[in-house]
């Protein structure tokens, strides 16, 4: 298989959205519509500070990652969240993953960014394989509060 990365635009929504429902349904999560509807006007719309891109394998698309930069207290430059990485589960181990990531990290430094983080849950042990080997564990745990 040859993977191939490129930002998606608002024609790929049909093949974007069951991969971003996967994406919810391995982190046990139904975002609603409502705000799915925003998310994908939002990566299409050149002042917000987001994009989604795809990996695919000649037209089909087999992979999803969101980007947001966003401001930080310890650097001048911005910093690049990646989020929502997912992989159809038939095509893992097969570097789509690796391809997006790797996308994200030259968009970041395109756009100046001094860093790339990401989260995942501690029990995505298969995808953590790859993040140790193509990036730093920052030792950081998490606490959020959710209103």
């Amino acid at each position: 298989m040859t993977v191939t990365t490129r930002e998606l635009t608002p024609a790929d929504r049909a093949q974007w959205e069951p991969l971003w429902r996967g994406y919810q349904a391995f982190y046990k999560v139904d975002i609603p519509a409502a705000v799915t509807d925003v998310t994908w006007a939002r990566f299409h719309d050149p002042a917000e500070p987001m994009w989604a891109y795809g990996a695919f394998d000649g037209e089909r698309m087999v992979g999803i990652v969101h980007a947001i930069l966003h401001r930080s207290c310890w650097t001048v430059e911005d910093y690049c969240y990646l989020q929502d990485l997912f992989v159809d589960p038939t095509v893992r181990g097969t570097g789509a993953g690796r391809a997006l990531i790797e996308k994200v990290y030259a968009i970041a430094r395109e756009k100046g960014a001094g860093r790339v983080h990401w989260l995942t849950h501690e029990t995505n042990t298969h995808a953590m394989l790859l993040y140790d080997r193509i990036a730093d564990r920052s030792g950081f745990v998490q606490y959020r509060k959710i209103f």
